[in-house]
């Protein structure tokens, strides 16, 4: 919960801000609801043959014109992320010999400058801030096992990360609006004072979406 409020207080304050200096007053402020489909995992020079996870993303977005082509555009999203193992891949830092999804969920915020090209066609690119509220891993079907939660204490991954968005939009006279996007991690995946210090890991994600703008 702690996580939540410091992410919605960011966005909050980015709206505030850029609206308040809103100078295309021919142009409103845009509020508007968001969801998707996310295909995640992570990068780096330790892991080898890693699935993709599977899962979603959903939130809130606001669009801030500043001229007629150009906003800036804070969302904030619960992301579902992390990665799959296969049994028969065992050639990663894990050493896993099961079918595991590594599920690693966030609060995501970006903060994205927004360029429409042609009307309604926009390229999106901005940092995003990430807040870990979830830290689990499920065992596959056909593994014998359960599902185990990972509490701060007990976890090697950071609460925090940044990353860099950017992706490709379209929307429509109505509101209605698709998007894709990928967004890549800056800042290494494991803590500092872990075990997996040394590990070279950061999120990777891709997203496919929709949404409307009220």
């Amino acid at each position: 919960m702690k996580n939540l409020c410091i992410a919605v207080v960011i966005a909050a304050s980015s709206v505030l801000s850029v609206s308040a200096q809103n100078t295309n007053p021919q142009r409103d402020v845009q509020l508007g609801v968001k969801g998707g489909v996310n295909f995640s995992t992570i990068t780096g020079d330790d892991f080898n043959d890693l699935d993709s996870r599977t899962s979603f993303n959903a939130g809130f977005v606001a669009e801030i014109p500043v001229t007629n082509r150009f906003s800036i555009q804070p969302e904030v999203f619960y992301s579902g992320q992390g990665f799959d193992i296969r049994e028969i891949d065992q050639d990663n830092v894990f050493d896993n010999d099961q079918n595991i999804e590594y599920q690693l969920d966030y609060i995501q915020v970006p903060v994205l400058a927004k360029l429409y090209l042609v009307d309604g066609l926009s390229i999106e690119v901005g940092p995003q801030f990430g807040f870990k509220v979830n830290e689990e891993i499920d065992t596959k079907p056909n593994s014998d096992g359960g599902d185990t939660s990972i509490s701060s204490e007990n976890s090697a991954v950071k609460d925090f990360e940044t990353s860099i968005a950017g992706g490709v939009s379209y929307k429509f006279a109505s509101g209605f609006f698709i998007s894709g996007r990928y967004t890549y991690g800056l800042t290494n995946l494991f803590d500092d004072d872990s075990l997996l210090k040394n590990v070279d890991a950061k999120n990777a994600v891709a997203q496919i979406g929709v949404g409307f703008m009220f």
